[in-house]
């Protein structure tokens, strides 16, 4: 069976002078297929949009419906998690979600998927955490400490809870990298496998290594490949959309800090 990791495996396609960026030090500019795949994710993303939004109808067509569907799934997000500020914070939010969308999906179709490398997810983390601490700052000042600071806790016990708290902050970024690396590696590794198997088990009945007794487990694998690849597609959809409300529950906490909505 061919190996499952090559898949993610970062290759050139374009070799480009490598050059010296002061202050950064050695880069290399290449274009890879990491490159090729989120730059792909993002023109059908644009081009989608630009097809929803340019001669909308009253009776909307399956596309036109499909975008608004989204639209609406998001802005109800955002409307229910960080209440009337949310229509604010909705271009940010429906933005990451579109990207990670698209990733997810091209990476369906391609043998290339740019969520399934950390440096990818772990940017969209950092991007996110380092919005939500602009926009805490931004809205509350120095106020922003007091997300760390329960309220209602006695003061001993801040002692303990506030470092717990901070801590727990410091560790949404890697939360979100891991959960949707995390995800989208492992069910990519498992559909390799199983179709490494079909293969694999299919040609050892042809030759005669294991006869007709090949079929049957060549047929196993074959309807796993197909049960899988459906629940990759739900799982591409799902991790986008958790991503989504992560964002927007930490958005909440800075924008509705030590009240309601």
């Amino acid at each position: 069976m061919a190996d499952p990791i090559h898949q993610f495996q970062i290759q050139k396609v374009v070799d480009l002078p490598d050059v010296t960026l002061p202050g950064i030090g050695y880069a290399d500019l290449a274009i890879t297929n990491s490159h090729i795949a989120m730059t792909a994710a993002f023109v059908l993303i644009v081009l989608f949009m630009q097809f929803v939004t340019s001669g909308a109808k009253v009776v909307p067509g399956r596309l036109q419906a499909a975008g608004e569907g989204l639209f609406g799934m998001i802005d109800g997000v955002t409307d229910s998690i960080i209440g009337h500020d949310g229509r604010k914070y909705f271009p940010f939010v429906f933005t990451l979600f579109l990207l990670v969308l698209g990733m997810n999906m091209l990476g369906m179709l391609l043998s290339f998927t740019a969520t399934s490398q950390l440096a990818v997810t772990g940017t969209l983390g950092l991007l996110t955490i380092l919005t939500v601490i602009a926009v805490g700052f931004a809205k509350n000042g120095l106020g922003f400490f007091k997300l760390f600071v329960p309220s209602g806790v006695p003061w001993p016990l801040l002692i303990i809870l506030a470092p717990i708290e901070f801590i727990s902050f410091l560790l949404r970024p890697i939360t979100l990298t891991l959960r949707l690396f995390g995800n989208m590696l492992g069910g990519h590794i498992a559909l390799k496998i199983f179709a490494g198997f079909v293969v694999s088990m299919g040609a050892l009945a042809v030759t005669g290594g294991l006869g007709l007794l090949g079929l049957p487990v060549a047929a196993l694998s074959m309807g796993m490949v197909v049960g899988l690849t459906a629940l990759e597609f739900l799982v591409a959809f799902l991790q986008a959309f958790v991503f989504a409300v992560l964002t927007s529950i930490y958005l909440n906490d800075v924008v509705n800090l030590g009240h309601g909505h």
